[in-house]
């Protein structure tokens, strides 16, 4: 197995694709994303664009449909939710698809999506994701964060090499045998020095900051739990992901 971490989605090569994406936004769109189908609901349809997200479920009843709009971390007028997993509980979601449109996170997942595999993953889910990689063994893995308008994001390399660490001490390889490029060692790094207080690393990270001064905190207590659901977002058509 060979391991690619990329900071950003602008940063994956451009002439090839893995043979497994996985696409991190901790804050939080793969983390909503994750907990959404925890909860029930029929899948998650990702769009970079406000206005196809309306178009497209336009055709859906109002009752199967909830549309989710953040930009700049905060809701777009007009939408059923913002981009909170906090607001995605079992009575909100449950039967119903979530179409999702936010900053970064549907960036990332927009880049991979013509991988073999395609999932998104969080702090919240990194041991199913890290099960699954395990147990499908693809030959090349990306692990991709979303970052902020494309620049470098502290948890979402923190969750990178969180994953990385993990498949690392569970697979027994060398560490120069996994690691295919310099992220990859920078990442696991990183989540190894703050791994016992993710919190605290978010309240240092700018989208951190950004999301307190919205009144986020919650969100970033709920985001920074480990392994809480044993759930991975897994991409069935382009653009659409369900529970695996």
């Amino acid at each position: 197995m060979k391991l690619f971490v990329y900071h950003t989605p602008e940063l994956t090569p451009t002439d090839r694709m893995p043979d497994c994406a996985i696409a991190v936004d901790v804050l939080r769109a793969t983390t909503t994303m994750a907990t959404v189908l925890a909860a029930g609901g029929e899948a998650v349809q990702i769009f970079s664009d406000l206005d196809q997200l309306m178009q497209v479920s336009e055709k859906w009843s109002a009752e199967k449909r909830l549309r989710a709009g953040e930009r700049g971390g905060a809701k777009v007028a007009g939408f059923d939710l913002g981009n909170s997993p906090l607001d995605c509980t079992p009575e909100q979601v449950q039967g119903r698809r979530l179409f999702i449109s936010t900053t970064n996170g549907t960036r990332a997942l927009q880049r991979v999506q013509a991988a073999p595999t395609v999932l998104a993953a969080a702090f919240v889910n990194r041991a199913a994701v890290v099960q699954y990689v395990l147990k499908k063994q693809p030959e090349s893995v990306w692990i991709v964060g979303s970052g902020w308008e494309g620049s470098f994001s502290l948890e979402d390399t923190a969750c990178a090499g969180a994953i990385a660490h993990s498949l690392l001490q569970q697979t027994n390889l060398p560490l120069e045998d996994l690691a295919s490029n310099d992220e990859v060692i920078g990442a696991i790094a990183l989540y190894s020095q703050w791994q016992d207080k993710l919190l605290e690393l978010f309240y240092q990270a700018s989208h951190g900051k950004r999301l307190l001064r919205l009144d986020g905190h919650a969100d970033l207590k709920y985001c920074a739990q480990t392994d809480i659901l044993d759930v991975i977002p897994i991409q069935r058509e382009p653009g659409v992901l369900v529970k695996f």
